[in-house]
């Protein structure tokens, strides 16, 4: 007995080890029932969400409006966003941050700082000698760097979508734009974690513009490749794509969809913005043309009226998009002097003739990233604000020579929803369809590491090698393994970004540091003296472009291998329980499994190394990790291998904590021996075959950021809790304000309602007076001492008035009720009342109720009638300023009882079985009536069998 309990102990733990994941997973998905996307532009931004019902759909504003404007107003005491902060930029322009993005990840001496602050004079920037880069002065007091003012702008998106969604939301999906390095994306992310974001992904707002575009069109996808072109020209900057669909096979979902971006050229600076800008210069030279003569200050030099002046310039901008002339007008632009004139598009276009040369710049870049011509493009499509600048389309339809551009997408909101799906897709919480997406690579990254090398006996130099770690336009997200083969100390390699010829030298500026991280590698000799008769693998390391774009290095290893002699051990009853409930879950290896020494690697050949040649023997080497299999059906697969590299379907798993060998499984039997030896035939059990075991040891790692330090976590708790604060402050000042409006709405509507004949009605002449006079009193007080006052005061104070007004407004609510009610309770008892009448009707032999039960229900229906009669009596005595007797809620009380017992007896009525007929003793049934007709006497009834 014993034993069989003990056997049954390994299914129990088997069990309840399904109970506990089914359990956690349950947990994890009660958080993540709703999701969202915020598609960040540089002018303003669109906020979608997928909840339950809800499959994606567009969050709408306080001012219910698809699109906020990405403005944050810093005051002492406030903070304004979205459209308040818009009205605000003309009363506090310095407090008024706008276009703020352009200013993350970026030192304070890139180019984009000074085109900043020569674009906006009126923000103060200071320099933070920790990271080199630039803060918001608002005031003395208030300064604010780029990431925390993103940081607000996220968490108010947050709690738009909260608020559309009615439930909490904390998994997001954040867009940005393709030409956005590795620091940039770390500060986007640094944001995202100052307003309490869970980033599920940063994607490329092209890539997110391409996906909706597909997943609204799927059906029109096949297994022929389709070029689309997407050019998305915005506020801020410019990019083109080049896109191609089709249907492809993936191991998880067979034939699905699949978007691959081919070729990407982008222009930082050619935008909505900057032809505003020069409208606004446009029209503050003209004003200051009129006032020549006044010896009037220089516009420029007055910040509310360039704000206004840009403003205008905004919605000039747009009327001559559709018409050839516009009358710009500005009442008390400086001075109380209104500004009047007349501008026209010719003009507009003349302006801004230098960028309408630019417009095909990207163009050509993506059609040289993805080496095709025009001719391969089926379709140029038009994405963002500004390419409904009529110019902006004449000259890209010249440059691709098509006969008509592309206008069936929603140009503000596709990205938004792409990123939405795409948010979908990866949270738990939600199953949809599988597109496959393959991003590409924009900036090549490499790995450099300099070694020492003897050319001749005696002769030693210094040799640079460089390898290629993430090629151009090459797919992510993926992992990388490098292993270096040559060293058995400590060393340093670095990486960096790879070949940028394809920038411009003022991009090269704005692009900043072109060296990403020193890697500095510690403990490297003393794991070569741990294991001193291992043969050395090289040291591993692994790196991981992850969803978002963005770079980091997981660990490093140094692996040892050596042959040994198996061992005929039996397996343990814990070892067969981690295999079965390995087997239950996938049995593929995961994260934690490689954290303690498992690993995948896919032997592939040498990566070609760029700008240097290795001589003969030197052992370095790229890899490319096997990734787990990802459910997603949306996530890129790996690339495919080239050369003589096995298919990735059968390509050896090595295991390398050395319990296990590969020895072991039948389908690896080359692997059983050394090089030459055949496996020894199953009779000879005592000659065991030689297997391979693995040691791997961690190597200490030190990393230097090159491009731009993160915000260290001091620094970064810092600021989370200084926009918890805020947000904190910002919540009870909506508490007060909200008090404050309560009470004084009450004020006014009970004052207003004291004079109405159904509440003079129901009081006497003392009554409405004493009210009134606490209403003054109160509302004396509001004005006097209400700015000062707490929530909690505003609070109290509407309490007190409530209570003295509660029996009035319970007289005038009694009162408006009793016609509805005592109707319906009417109604009822009549129906009631001839029910019951039926039910005594029914014939002896056909009666289903009890006498009991029609009793009650009689008693029921008198009770009712009884208590009804004598309480309408009871209230006619008494006079309406005093507590009715008669109340709502005791008549719904009465009908509620009647009505039960009336359910009970139809529901019993409704699923009883008709009694059967008696029968005769001869087995028939009885005589049929004398009316029947000759032939029904003639017919006999042969009774069923019993």
């Amino acid at each position: 007995m014993a034993d069989k309990v003990r056997r049954q102990r390994p299914r129990r733990r088997v069990c309840w080890a399904l109970v506990a994941v089914l359990l956690a997973d349950l947990l994890a998905l009660s958080d993540t029932l709703a999701v969202m996307s915020v598609d960040l532009g540089s002018e303003s931004m669109k906020v979608a969400i997928v909840k339950p019902g809800v499959p994606m759909e567009i969050v709408l504003n306080k001012e219910s409006r698809r699109k906020t404007p990405v403005i944050v107003t810093l005051k002492e005491n406030e903070r304004f966003f979205g459209d308040s902060a818009a009205s605000m930029a003309i009363k506090n322009p310095k407090a008024t941050l706008r276009y703020f993005q352009h200013l993350l990840g970026k030192q304070a001496d890139n180019p984009h700082v000074a085109l900043y602050q020569a674009r906006f004079p009126e923000h103060e920037l200071t320099f933070d000698p920790q990271r080199q880069t630039v803060h918001f002065q608002i005031s003395s007091q208030l300064q604010f760097s780029p990431e925390e003012v993103l940081g607000m702008v996220l968490n108010y998106s947050r709690s738009l979508a909260e608020d559309f969604a009615e439930q909490p939301i904390k998994d997001a999906v954040i867009t940005v734009p393709v030409f956005f390095n590795q620091a940039e994306r770390r500060a986007v992310l640094q944001a995202a974690r100052m307003a309490g974001l869970k980033v599920l992904q940063l994607i490329n707002d092209n890539t997110a513009t391409a996906l909706s575009y597909g997943v609204f069109r799927r059906k029109d996808i096949n297994t022929t490749a389709q070029n689309i072109m997407f050019y998305d020209m915005g506020s801020g900057s410019t990019v083109c794509t080049i896109v191609t669909y089709q249907m492809v096979k993936t191991k998880e979902a067979g034939m699905q969809p699949q978007l691959q971006i081919r070729g990407v050229g982008f222009d930082r600076t050619l935008g909505g913005l900057e032809m505003e800008l020069r409208l606004r210069e446009r029209l503050a030279g003209l004003f200051n043309e009129q006032r020549k003569g006044q010896r009037a200050k220089d516009v420029r030099e007055n910040p509310r009226a360039m704000a206004k002046l840009l403003r205008e310039a905004n919605r000039l901008k747009t009327v001559l998009s559709a018409n050839a002339d516009h009358m710009a007008q500005i009442e008390g632009l400086m001075d109380d002097v209104d500004f009047k004139a007349k501008v026209t598009r010719v003009e507009f276009e003349e302006l801004c003739a230098d960028l309408f040369e630019r417009v095909p710049g990207p163009v050509q870049q993506a059609l040289q990233s993805a080496e095709m011509s025009l001719d391969e493009i089926e379709q140029v499509i038009l994405v963002g604000g500004a390419t409904r600048v009529p110019r902006v389309q004449e000259v890209l339809l010249k440059a691709v020579g098509k006969e008509e551009l592309g206008k069936n997408i929603n140009a503000d909101e596709a990205a938004a929803m792409g990123a939405v799906y795409q948010a979908a897709a990866l949270s738990k919480a939600f199953k949809v369809k599988p597109f496959v997406v393959r991003d590409a690579v924009v900036y090549p990254i490499l790995v450099e590491f300099t070694r020492e090398v003897e050319e001749e006996p005696g002769i030693h130099s210094l040799k640079h090698n460089k390898r290629v770690l993430f090629s151009r336009m090459g797919p992510y997200p993926q992992r990388k393994v490098i292993t270096f083969n040559r060293y058995s100390h400590d060393f340093n390699f670095h990486i960096n970004y790879g070949d940028l010829g394809f920038l411009g030298p003022e991009d090269l500026r704005v692009f900043g540091s072109q060296n990403l991280t020193t890697v500095k590698l510690k403990g490297v000799g003393d794991s070569f003296k741990k294991y001193p008769d291992y043969e050395s693998k090289g040291i591993k390391a692994h790196f991981n472009l992850d969803e978002s774009g963005v770079l980091s290095l997981d660990r490093v290893e140094s692996v040892f291998e050596t042959l040994v002699e198996d061992s005929a051990e039996e397996e343990s009853t814990l070892t067969k329980l981690g295999n079965t409930i390995s087997s239950l879950f996938g049995g593929g290896t995961t994260p934690d499994a490689k954290e303690n020494g498992t690993d995948t690697v896919q032997e592939e050949e040498e990566s070609p190394a760029e700008g240097s040649k290795d001589e003969p023997g030197e052992q370095v080497e790229l890899k490319e990790e096997a990734e787990a299999p990802v459910e997603d059906g949306s996530q890129p697969p790996p690339p495919e291998p080239k050369g003589d590299a096995t298919p990735e379907g059968e390509k050896a798993t090595e295991k390398e904590n050395g319990d296990k060998s590969e020895a072991q499984k039948p389908s690896e039997k080359a692997e059983a021996g050394p090089e030459g030896v055949a496996p020894a035939p199953e009779g000879e059990k005592k000659q065991k075959p030689a297997r391979k075991r693995r040691m791997v040891e961690e190597i200490g790692v030190e990393l230097v950021v090159l491009d731009l330090p993160d915000l260290p976590e001091d620094k970064l708790a810092q600021s989370v809790q200084k926009l918890q604060d805020l947000t904190l402050r910002d919540l009870e000042k909506q508490e007060r304000e909200k008090a404050a409006n309560s009470l004084e709405a009450f004020i006014f509507e009970t004052q207003d309602k004291l004079y109405q004949p159904e509440y003079q009605e129901v009081s006497t002449e003392e009554q409405r007076e004493e009210i009134s006079g606490k209403l003054s009193a109160a509302s004396t007080w509001l004005e006097d001492e209400g700015v000062g006052a707490t929530t909690v005061m505003l609070k109290e104070k509407l309490a007190e008035l409530r209570k003295l007004c509660q029996g009035l407004f319970f007289r005038v609510e009694e009162r408006k009720k009793w016609p509805e009610r005592l109707s319906a309770l009417d109604n009822l008892l009549n129906h009631s009342s001839m029910f019951l009448k039926g039910a005594r009707l029914i014939p002896e032999m056909d009666q289903i109720f009890t006498e009991v039960e029609m009793t009650t229900l009689e008693k029921v229906i008198n009770e009712t009638w009884a208590w009804k009669n004598a309480t309408l009596a009871e209230q006619a005595k008494l006079p309406a300023t005093e507590k009715p007797v008669l109340l709502s809620k005791d008549i719904e009380a009465k009908m509620m009882a009647l009505d039960r017992e009336v359910q009970y007896l139809l529901n019993k009525a409704k699923f009883t079985k008709p009694r059967p007929r008696p029968k005769d003793k001869n087995g028939t049934r009885a005589e049929p009536p004398l009316n029947a007709s000759a032939s029904d006497q003639g017919e006999k009834v042969i009774p069923p069998a019993d």
